[in-house]
């Protein structure tokens, strides 16, 4: 049953991920209520909203209910531990926090707290991932031996954001935190902890930093199935990859990437809600649509169009947030910490693999 309670919502950090990836989101919930944000630029935050100027402002407000994390992720630990010891539920944005034991640390607190803490993995709900567990759920692909997947863009310039260009890589910056994350965490999704992982990087701009922009992952799970992990910086593709999965039974390959950042970044101001009553919100084009071969009699294949299925949006992240925090069960957290602090041993891991050049023990 769905909760009756309205939960007051305070974010920290008033920048690009609120306005593009939880306001839009929030807003659409009935058991949610916006009622402010922390921010040091004066003015952004507008009534009858309320602008907290510190963090620990808005962590001291008994009516907020709940938090979200929007800042840099080298802050992460510090901001979800004052809130949780200010009795609020959180949720993060991820990366989640530089390390394992970091994630570990917060994930027990939560416990002790008897407080909700989600990391926003939202990607889970990506209409193509969704097509493709669905695909491997009921079997059409046979037995998965590879599983590929990409995310790849052509920037040959280095983004001018603060905590992605800035960062280092001890403090959750770089491509494998940023889009790394996303990938992993997917994978974990499906096919849990690997065995082992290995890891290589590189600096495909060749700009003369030498900063790693793109990476190259293996894991492996054993039995000759194995995850291909890929995110390039300069992939001058007008279609870019997405997934290439091949199993016993057949194999699924689709490009192009789930709409809804683009389309929410296309609109400013009101025209975010008449991006939400569009009835394409979130739908991929048809040239985005996957290609499904399937084995039959002998050695036919047949090979068809298999476009993505309905979008859930992201709204589905802050439903199940509702649900875990009226339920207070920990099975009903979208993303717990724990599970967080498994990519990061991985992404750990494969720091590890890049640096001895060879493969790592999960």
């Amino acid at each position: 049953m769905a909760s009756s309670k309205v939960y007051n919502v305070g974010i920290v950090g008033w920048g690009l991920a609120a306005h593009v990836f939880h306001i839009p989101y929030i807003t659409q919930i009935p058991q949610l209520n916006l009622v402010g944000g922390v921010t040091s630029r004066a003015n952004a935050v507008k009534a009858p909203l309320k602008h907290y100027s510190t963090a620990k402002d808005l962590f001291a407000d008994p009516t907020v209910d709940v938090v979200v994390i929007g800042t840099p992720p080298n802050s992460h630990f510090d901001y979800v531990t004052q809130a949780l010891n200010a009795g609020k539920h959180v949720l993060c944005e991820k990366p989640f926090v530089p390390t394992s034991a970091e994630a570990e640390n917060l994930g027990a607190l939560a416990k002790e707290k008897g407080k909700v803490l989600c990391v926003y993995q939202n990607r889970r709900w990506d209409s193509d991932f969704l097509t493709v567990k669905k695909l491997i759920a009921d079997g059409t692909l046979g037995r998965v031996y590879e599983f590929e997947t990409h995310f790849d863009r052509y920037r040959p310039k280095a983004s001018e954001s603060p905590w992605k260009n800035d960062l280092s890589w001890d403090d959750g910056g770089g491509p494998l935190f940023d889009i790394g994350t996303h990938l992993i965490d997917q994978a974990v999704t499906i096919f849990g902890k690997p065995d082992e992982v290995y890891g290589r990087f590189a600096c495909q701009r060749g700009d003369g930093t030498g900063e790693i922009d793109s990476i190259t992952a293996m894991l492996s799970y054993g039995k000759g199935m194995d995850v291909i992990v890929k995110a390039g910086a300069v992939s001058c593709e007008k279609h870019q990859p997405r997934f290439w999965i091949r199993g016993t039974k057949g194999s699924f390959r689709k490009g192009g990437m789930d709409p809804q950042e683009d389309q929410l970044k296309a609109g400013t101001g009101d025209r975010k809600e008449d991006v939400w009553q569009r009835e394409d919100f979130g739908v991929e084009p048809k040239e985005n649509a996957g290609t499904l071969c399937v084995a039959g009699k002998g050695d036919e294949i047949t090979e068809k169009v298999y476009p993505t299925v309905k979008p859930e949006t992201y709204t589905a992240i802050y439903k199940e947030l509702v649900k875990a925090i009226a339920s207070g069960r920990e099975d009903d957290i979208p993303v717990p910490a724990s599970q967080a602090a498994l990519v990061l041993r991985i992404i750990e891991g494969l720091r590890k693999s890049a640096a001895s050049g060879g493969k790592v023990t999960i």
